[in-house]
């Protein structure tokens, strides 16, 4: 059966579509098993050597070949499509929750239904559609969110009651049921065959294909690609593309200098059955359950039908894996708890005979989001792998997103959620990855909330303090391997029922949180943000200045202890980061940027700043643990311990001194909180954290100090319009469209990057504008929440969607920030948005399928009305300007 199954997705398949196949490439494909002489050389350079025939290779060497590059090579160690592309299910899903996950599967899904007309090659594609099942309310929450993502982007989709699904597919049991999403324009494909059409395309374009060559390294030298090592000779190359799956980790570390791709692979199970008596149609939409872990779909009359066990099975941790997957040994006992929950859904399947249970390897990575991008210690080499079992529908998408990165330099749609640079070296330790894959495959299916955390893999980069404030009751989340509080739970509480608090409604930390913003606001908090990213950039003369002045767009050329906000800027104005740059000497900057910038702001500066030994850039992020005292009574607190005046006259706001605070001395105190509350944050040498953390505590304690977590310091920064880079602001998002022209010198005297794409906004005017909606008729107890991605309608029309959300504790109210588009009315076309557009519109604001009206605002609220007030006695019309 096995031999029959391969020999019917490889051989038969594949030779039919497209007998002609040995003439389209450059190279004789083998028909045989053993190795065989190869009739053509390979080259000795070519621009683009792609390493990998699966979905994702052929993909990138389409869509660079359409983009006009010819000089390409693709290398394959076996044979096209011969990896985890070959068992792949083929179901093409556009319902994704992240966004740019759903536009890469809307494209592949549009790439892959003109693909045959276009190549003349069999893919198979067959647009069935797709139910997605909800067992319970919480479930049809989650669809219902996804449900309204997919209509705003033109996606046809909607919520039906079990009866319906019924129709849709007679033969499913709805018993336990309570709706279910219909995506009408999903399909079906064949992988292999789709991966086979873009390399008939590619290669016709001028790509040259190479079948059983393999790569054993890439050559690096000062920092760059410059050649491909393989068992037939070398090939000088300026661009290298991993696209090599499950083995890309492998070839990553292969070379003198690693990179490090994140990934590993499971044993990933699915059943296929022979055709029922009545076979079954082939347009019957692929059933999709997961409350039950499982997937369903047509196959040949039969079923196909595969899923994502609570218990699954990591595999090749040592390194060991095949040339071409063989497929692995059936485990029926594993198999079991889904084979029962198929039978569930279809009753009618228990006389049913099987034909096979496929076992294959698929790679998943720590956060279920795919890899691509730039690697951050080798320029010119890309990597595109990691697909979570979600290769066919990503595949169209992330192969022209990789393409126009490596063409253009950067992809059309902001990809950082996919960015190789979202991880640093500590993912890619094995046993890290093989704990953290036997999380991830389940929670492909589990349900899941938002502010949920994953589980393993904890405890990796822990402030000096994490013993300290964990025996305080603080709750862990995760960012970037580095442990943050969330909130701390007062003695008395029931913990576990917290730690188990999974809602899209109001969450049972509300309260808690809500007394850490108050004490924020009345009195001093302390929050560990000792996860910030920390650099320090100086010279022996005014290249530091300089090199900064050009790549950041605020005037950083202030006085000494002056701290500056600014925007570290791409060549079209948008954010790559946004950060603090204190300047400690003539000579020395102290530069602050969020926690997940680590890898990406130095890969970024580091490729800028010209190589010059006079010249120094230090990670300090380990180096210092950060407090930040949040509140009016932080100058007393700060005051006492240090016996110097704190007050605005003596250490005005931006400012950055060392100080003695306690017995510790070279502490870098600076006159910010990042939440708009006046504070200071202390950068403290780590060996006296300890110390200083306790002498705040202590001395803080008559003004009442307490503890905080990050929720509470969202809260406060959301309330006051501050965007954070990474949520509201991206690679896409400049700062004339988010109200932060003030952090940008236009006549500082210098050129600096992003400065003519931000002229030319400040005289055309913008096409998005970021906005504060403040939700009016929303009951906080008993509605959902709003969260982030929520879309945005003005006078009924979709506009944006919202980047971050937060409950108001000084409003009462909830509080989303998001980005207003113009569209017009006929033609979709964007228009310059304005002021008066944003203020004369009326807004509601999208919550899984339910509208709430919202008001708009362009500037954060007076401090008139920092206090609490009832809603009923808030005129929203009233609010200033601050």
């Amino acid at each position: 059966a096995a031999r029959m199954f391969l020999r019917l997705l490889s051989d038969i398949q594949w030779r039919a579509a497209h007998p002609k196949w040995r003439r389209m490439t450059s190279s004789q494909r083998s028909t045989s098993t053993t190795a065989e002489p190869h009739p053509v050389s390979l080259p000795a350079q070519a621009q683009v050597v792609i390493c990998g025939g699966g979905i994702m290779g052929t993909s990138v060497a389409y869509h660079l070949s359409k983009m006009g590059w010819k000089d390409i090579v693709l290398l394959e160690q076996g044979r096209l499509a011969a990896g985890t592309t070959r068992f792949c299910a083929g179901i093409v899903s556009t319902a994704r929750p992240v966004s740019i996950e759903l536009k890469m599967a809307h494209y592949s899904n549009k790439l892959y239904q003109q693909l045959q007309q276009e190549t003349g090659v069999q893919t198979g594609y067959m647009k069935t559609g797709s139910i997605s099942l909800a067992q319970t309310q919480d479930r049809l929450i989650s669809l219902k969110r996804i449900a309204s993502s997919l209509n705003v982007m033109g996606i046809p989709c909607e919520i039906i009651s079990p009866k319906k699904v019924l129709q849709l597919h007679p033969l499913i049991n709805i018993h336990d049921l309570v709706g279910a999403m219909y995506v009408p324009e999903d399909a079906l494909v064949s992988s292999a065959n789709v991966s086979l059409a873009l390399a008939t395309a590619a290669s016709r374009n001028g790509v040259q294909i190479h079948e059983r060559t393999c790569v054993s390294h890439v050559t690096i030298q000062k920092g760059r690609v410059t050649g491909v090592e393989t068992d037939r000779g070398r090939i000088q190359c300026e661009y290298f593309v991993n696209c090599a799956g499950q083995w890309a980790y492998e070839l990553g570390h292969s070379g003198e200098e690693p990179v490090h791709i994140p990934l590993h692979a499971c044993e990933h199970f699915y059943l296929l059955t022979h055709p029922l008596k009545e076979p079954l149609s082939s347009s019957l939409p692929t059933i999709v359950d997961p409350d039950g872990r499982i997937y369903i779909r047509n196959w040949q009359g039969g079923i196909l039908s595969g899923g994502f066990e609570k218990n699954p099975k990591p595999l090749f941790t040592e390194g060991r894996n095949q040339l071409e997957i063989q497929n692995l040994q059936e485990d029926w006992d594993h198999f079991g708890p889904l084979l029962g929950a198929l039978l569930r859904r279809m009753p009618g399947l228990e006389a049913l005979q099987i034909m096979q249970l496929v076992n294959c390897p698929e790679s998943f990575t720590p956060d279920m989001r795919c890899i691509m991008g730039e690697s951050p210690t080798a320029r010119g080499y890309f990597v595109l792998a990691g697909m979570n079992s979600a290769g066919i529908s990503y595949g169209g998408g992330a192969g022209k997103y990789l393409a126009e990165w490596i063409v253009n330099g950067y992809p059309s749609e902001n990809v950082w959620p996919l960015d190789l640079k979202r991880f640093g070296t500590l993912q890619s330790s094995r046993t890290f990855l093989r704990h953290r894959v036997m999380e991830v495959m389940p929670l492909m299916c589990d349900l899941k909330v938002p502010r949920w955390d994953f589980q393993t893999g904890r405890q990796l980069r822990t402030s000096p303090l994490y013993d300290r404030l964990d025996a305080q009751g603080a709750r862990w989340m995760e960012k970037h391997g580095f442990e943050r509080v969330k909130y701390f739970v007062p003695p008395g509480n029931d913990l576990l029922d917290l730690d188990h608090s999974k809602t899209f409604y109001k969450p049972d930390w509300f309260d808690i949180v809500g007394s850490e913003v108050k004490c924020c606001k009345e009195a001093v908090c302390v929050i560990d943000m000792s996860s910030f990213t920390k650099f320090e950039i100086s010279s022996t003369g005014d290249e530091a200045l300089e090199s900064l002045q050009y790549l950041f767009s605020n005037d950083l050329d202030v006085p000494v202890g002056h701290v500056v906000h600014t925007g570290m800027l791409n060549e079209k104005g948008g954010y790559e980061n946004d950060c603090s740059i204190a300047r400690l000497s003539k000579r020395r900057f102290f530069m602050i940027s969020p926690t997940d910038q680590q890898v990406h702001c130095w890969t970024w500066l580091k490729n800028r700043l010209p190589d010059d030994s006079n010249l120094v850039m230090e990670d300090v992020t380990w180096k210092y643990t950060a407090l930040n005292l949040i509140g009016p009574r932080a100058v007393d607190v700060l005051s006492e311990l240090s016996y110097a005046p704190m007050t605005a006259e003596h250490f005005p706001s931006l400012f950055c001194k060392e100080m003695s605070v306690g017995y510790a001395n070279g502490i870098r105190v600076m006159s910010i909180t990042h939440t708009g509350e006046p504070g200071f944050v202390l950068y403290i040498p780590i060996e006296y954290a300890l110390h200083v953390y306790n002498e705040v505590m202590n001395m803080g304690q008559k003004y009442g100090i307490r503890n905080a977590g990050y929720y509470a310091l969202r809260s406060l920064r959301i309330e006051k319009f501050f965007a954070f880079w990474g949520q509201d602001l991206d690679a896409f998002t400049t700062p004339m469209e988010c109200g932060r022209e003030f952090q940008v010198k236009l006549d500082k005297g210098m050129d600096f990057l992003g400065q003519e794409a931000l002229w030319e906004q400040k005289q055309n005017g913008v096409y998005k504008r970021f906005t504060m909606f403040i939700l009016e008729d929303h009951d906080t107890d008993l509605d959902l929440w709003p969260w982030w991605g929520e879309p945005i309608f003005r006078n009924g029309r979709y506009v944006g969607k919202t980047t971050s959300s937060a409950y108001s504790y000084t409003l009462e109210r909830h509080v989303c920030l998001g980005f207003v588009h113009h569209f017009d009315e006929k033609t979709g076309e964007e228009l310059v948005v304005t002021t008066d557009f944003i203020n004369q519109g009326e807004y509601e604001i999208d919550i899984a399928g339910q509208r709430f009206q919202a008001k708009a605002k362009l500037y954060p609220f007076s401090s008139l009305f920092t206090q609490r007030r009832r809603k009923d006695e808030v005129e929203l019309s009233g609010y200033q300007r601050e």
